[in-house]
């Protein structure tokens, strides 16, 4: 709201028109896909989410014990991920 030369604001500050505040810089980043943080957290041997190295290497995910994240390794083969299931008790046979 203005009132000649003074702008006031809704909570009652009030400066000349001079005043107003510096043009903010916001840089445009962009972020990674999800493969290619996949691929870090995986090279890594850290959490993709919460970078935890409280981590278990499976043959097809990077299982985090810290928030229960399950990041999947692109190159993991899932029948070689199913026998290990089996193998280690996680999956009955059926």
């Amino acid at each position: 709201m203005t009132n000649g030369h003074v702008a006031v604001s809704p909570t009652g500050v009030v400066r000349g028109l001079g005043d107003a505040p510096p043009d903010k810089v916001v840089a445009l980043v962009t972020r990674p896909s999800l493969e290619a943080r996949a691929t870090a957290a995986v090279e890594a041997n850290r959490c993709a989410k919460c970078r935890s190295t409280f981590v278990m290497r499976e043959p097809a995910f990077l299982h985090c014990f810290y928030c229960g994240a399950m990041t999947r390794i692109p190159t993991g083969s899932l029948l070689e991920q199913e026998m290990f299931e089996l193998r280690s008790g996680l999956r009955l046979a059926s």
